[in-house]
């Protein structure tokens, strides 16, 4: 019987195994285990499910899976495509065996890290390779020859260091390669050059170095080439000129030097050409002209010389001309203005001469024209809004004379600089016509005939400046204060009369500037109501009244100058509860009273509070003496006695000292001068304070080292040696003095200096918490990088805007800035390297370059801080990769890489875009420090 039983048996396990083999799917079980060994934080691959029965109809069960395309019958997968699902982790590779037939892979947009795996090359079938956007690193890894089908392979913008991989050159269907946005280094390979079929190119914004390689001449299918962004050596080669079917080509900021070659005219086909921010010399070649297709071109930030080319005119398809930040001269061509074609041209700083041509704006759609910065004459083209879409016009520091009536139909304007030129006449701006309008500045020019009286229609101006039109006239319109987005208002040295406007609203406003007019009346109490206000300058006015208490309590206020005016009744005590007052000049009113003992309002200085002849009190005279002197009942003759004897006094005394000094000799005098913050100790007070004399005397001269001293209150400060020749003396303690009356709240205190004839000590505060180099690589919150950050840049912005002469850090890095007790960031050594070269004798005329190389080293000090001081002179970095590899890296450093986050990145871009600005390497291209503090400004973290 169970003999009988065994052939059932068999039948039964047979048909068992023909319905196991039907329901294998390798395909799903590969991807499931694919899906095990990654990282999918926000569940996208949910829907990747094993199924609930078996599947004999031999479908792939993978098939109804987001990101999966199979083939008609869905009995092989030929696409995958996980692009923005937001994974992570390191790329398996096993599973790709099964899938023999895949055509497409995508799985950019991702953050996968790590290398990539080499089982990818055994798709032999795969026709695309998207990678991009990724954080895999590492070498390219060898083998890729294997996709001998591969079309595109695109891996922009991760983090592959090493050389670029040589054999891609042997994938004779390759179109697409996209190695850009890595950390490729060494030359670009000359094999390159053989791609067979290869269209796009692109290799921009890694390390590559060494020549650009003349075989890239030989590719005749490309189309497409950008390779910029690296830091090459030597030429263009001219063989890029046999690039027949090269239609974009850009080798921007690439370190290239030497002419540009004539023979990329033979480029008939090319479309785009940019070849800004580099060295680039010589002129531009006339033979241009033969490349009718051009549309774009950019040769700004370079060296080149010589007038734009008469025969531009023949570029009838060109729309962008920019040649801005050359050295470039002649007239502008009346051909440019023909041009059908031409919406923006950019000339700005060159030394162009002559005038525009007359129809300029007559024959295109021009909507952006920026001649700033050279020596042009003449007026403003009369046609040059005929197009109805200019929206900028820049035109500042020229020679331009007329008027300004071109501009009264411009309705499109956003912004407008006329600023630094001669224009004359009536301001003939309707500015309720001028709805988008928000930067106006027209100063430094001759106009007359007032602020147009509808200025307060202008409902997006955020920016407005006629300063230095001294014929200007008129008034300030009533509701000028009322517009919703006006930030800075700057009408000084205008003769402008009448009174100053009640601030019925001003929720806006961060300036206000309306000194040396001719104004009067009273400032109004409704000043309450410009909560954001931070200067306001109505010196050399005729404005009287008291000062009110309102514009003492603004919270946000920081330089307040009413000098020169009939200003009466005492100084609110308001003031002096100010945490961020760092200016406040009342001199030359009718101010009475006692100046408030607040330690922020006697640090002004006298200078402050002169010509008040009723003001007493800290830094002035005491009050006490002033009453028993001037304020007592006394006869004036009385007082005429007592001022001549004091004076006969002061003389004597003066007399008597200077023959003393005579007869003595000054050699080894020394002397002592001290800055608010420091009691008034005599020079042997100090020296006594030292461990010894002689072990000062042991501190290298002009050297940086620093030691601590214990003056007789107790005080400990930090002491630092400098030496002179007798005959520097004058003008290295006059610098000293400019360096001891800065005084901001993120700066270091220099308190006073001790000196002879051949050396000084300079006592500074001494701060207790370190400094930055000492504490970068500390974790930080996002606040506390914002407050170091944006405290740093108010004490560069001080010393380059506030001081005057502007005076340069000059050593500025991560040891230069140290913390006080609430960890506010202060400036340490400021100044001292250009006291050095004061005292050596140099000239000092370097000061500009100085002020810039402040700029540049405090967008290091960003990048330094936003990587947790893993990025150390990082500008030049930063500047060769593109833009969102930087955003990435920075988000990842400050964890901001989850959608929870888009606000902090907004802020980290904002942050980032600064230290991008200010490490730019042409200094004029950086920005101010109180245009940076600006951008920095409105950073919520702070």
């Amino acid at each position: 019987m169970e003999i009988f039983q065994w052939p059932h048996l068999n039948l039964l396990f047979s048909s068992m195994l023909i319905v196991v083999v039907l329901a294998a799917d390798p395909y799903s079980d590969a991807l499931l285990s694919f899906k095990s060994e990654i990282i999918d934080p926000f569940h996208n691959l949910d829907d990747w499910l094993e199924p609930n029965s078996g599947n004999p109809s031999g479908k792939v069960h993978a098939c109804s899976w987001s990101g999966v395309k199979c083939d008609n019958n869905s009995t092989i997968v030929i696409g995958l495509n996980l692009s923005t699902k937001k994974l992570a982790g390191n790329l398996p590779g096993k599973q790709f065996s099964v899938f023999t037939e895949l055509v497409e892979l995508n799985i950019s947009q991702n953050s996968f890290s790590g290398e990539i795996p080499v089982e990818i090359f055994n798709l032999t079938n795969l026709r695309s390779l998207d990678i991009s956007r990724n954080n895999f690193s590492g070498h390219f890894q060898g083998g890729v020859t294997g996709l001998q089908n591969l079309v595109v392979l695109d891996a922009f913008s991760n983090s592959f260091s090493g050389p670029l991989p040589v054999e891609l050159s042997k994938l004779e269907f390759l179109k697409v390669l996209n190695l850009a946005g890595s950390y490729f280094s060494g030359p670009i390979p000359s094999a390159y050059g053989f791609f067979k079929r290869l269209e796009f190119l692109h290799l921009a914004g890694n390390f590559i170095t060494g020549n650009i390689p003349p075989e890239l001449g030989n590719l005749q299918t490309v189309t497409h080439m950008e390779i910029g962004y690296n830091s090459y050596e030597g030429n263009i080669p001219w063989q890029l000129g046999n690039m027949s079917e090269l239609q974009y080509l850009d080798i921007a900021g690439s370190n290239l030097s030497g002419s540009i070659p004539k023979q990329l005219s033979n480029l008939t086909k090319l479309q785009s050409l940019f070849l800004f921010r580099n060295h680039l010399t010589g002129l531009i070649p006339w033979e241009f002209s033969r490349i009718l297709a051009l549309t774009n071109l950019d040769l700004s930030d370079n060296f080149i010389s010589g007038p734009i080319p008469e025969s531009f005119a023949e570029l009838k398809n060109l729309r962008l001309l920019s040649l801005m930040y050359n050295e470039m001269n002649g007239t502008v061509p009346d051909g440019i203005a023909e041009l059908p074609s031409l919406d923006t041209l950019f000339i700005w700083n060159n030394f162009f001469t002559g005038s525009l041509p007359r129809n300029l704006g007559k024959n295109s759609k021009l909507r952006w024209l920026d001649v700033s910065i050279n020596s042009f004459i003449g007026s403003i083209p009369p046609h040059i809004c005929a197009g109805g879409e200019l929206f900028k016009l820049i035109m500042f520091s020229n020679k331009f004379t007329g008027n300004l009536s071109p501009l009264s139909n411009c309705s499109s304007l956003v912004r407008i600089r006329l600023e630094d030129n001669s224009f004359s006449g009536e301001i003939p701006l309707t500015l309720s016509h001028l709805p988008d309008v928000s930067y106006i500045d027209l100063s430094r020019n001759k106009l007359t005939g007032g602020i147009p009286s509808d200025i307060s229609q202008a409902s997006k101006l955020q920016y407005f400046n006629v300063s230095n039109n001294p014929q200007l006239g008129g008034v300030i319109p009533e509701e000028t204060w009322s517009l919703p987005l006006l930030q800075n208002f700057s009408a000084s040295s205008c003769n402008i009369s009448g009174s100053l406007p009640p601030f019925k609203s001003c929720k806006s406003m961060l300036v206000v500037e309306l000194q040396k007019n001719n104004m009067s009346g009273v400032v109004s109490k409704s000043v309450s109501h410009c909560r954001a206000l931070e200067i306001i300058n109505l010196a050399s006015n005729q404005l009287n009244g008291h000062i009110p208490d309102e514009l003492a309590s603004l919270p946000a206020l920081s330089v307040v100058d009413l000098s020169h005016n009939n200003f009466s009744g005492s100084i609110p005590a308001e003031f002096g509860k100010s945490t961020n007052l760092l200016l406040l000049n009342v001199s030359y009113n009718d101010i009475s009273g006692a100046i408030p003992s607040e330690k922020v309002l006697q640090s002004m200085g006298r200078s402050a509070y002169v010509g008040n002849r009723e003001l007493c009190g800290a830094p002035l005279r005491s009050c006490s003496a002033s009453m028993s002197i001037f304020g007592s009942k006394g006869t004036g003759k009385l007082r005429l006695v007592l001022l001549l004897s004091a004076g006969v006094t002061i003389l004597i005394a003066a007399l008597l000292f200077w023959l003393v000094y005579l007869r003595k000799g000054n050699k080894g005098q020394w002397k002592m001068e001290s800055f608010i913050g420091l009691p008034q100790f005599t020079a042997n007070d100090v020296l006594r304070s030292f461990s010894s004399a002689d072990s000062m005397e042991e501190l290298p001269p002009l050297s940086a080292a620093v030691c601590k001293a214990v003056l007789p209150t107790g005080i400990t400060v930090l002491v630092k040696k400098i030496e002179w020749e007798p005959k520097r003396m004058k003008v290295a303690i006059e610098f000293i003095t400019q360096m001891g009356n800065a005084r901001h709240r993120n700066l270091i205190r220099l308190l006073g200096f001790c000196y002879n004839n051949h050396m000084a000590y300079m006592l500074y505060d001494c701060l207790p918490n370190g400094n930055l180099a000492e504490k970068v690589t500390m974790a930080r919150d996002w606040s506390t990088k914002c407050r170091i950050i944006t405290g740093i840049a108010r004490g560069l912005c001080f010393l380059h805007h506030d001081c005057n002469p502007a005076i340069s850090h000059g050593d500025l890095n991560s040891s230069t800035i140290v913390f006080d007790d609430n960890f506010e960031p202060r400036l340490a050594d400021f100044g001292f390297k250009y006291l050095i070269e004061l005292i050596k004798g140099r000239s000092s005329e370097a000061i500009k370059d100085e002020l810039y190389m402040d700029i540049y080293r405090f967008g290091e000090i960003i990048l330094e801080i936003l990587t947790n001081g893993r990025l150390t002179n990082g500008g030049e970095i930063v500047q060769s990769k593109p833009q969102d590899v930087v955003l990435r890296e920075m988000y990842s450093e400050n964890e901001a890489t989850d959608d929870s986050t888009n606000s902090l990145q907004d802020e980290i871009k904002q942050v980032v875009d600064v230290a991008l600005l200010c490490t730019r390497s042409r200094p004029a291209d950086r920005p101010s420090m109180k245009d940076a503090l600006k951008l920095l400004s409105g950073l919520k973290g702070q």
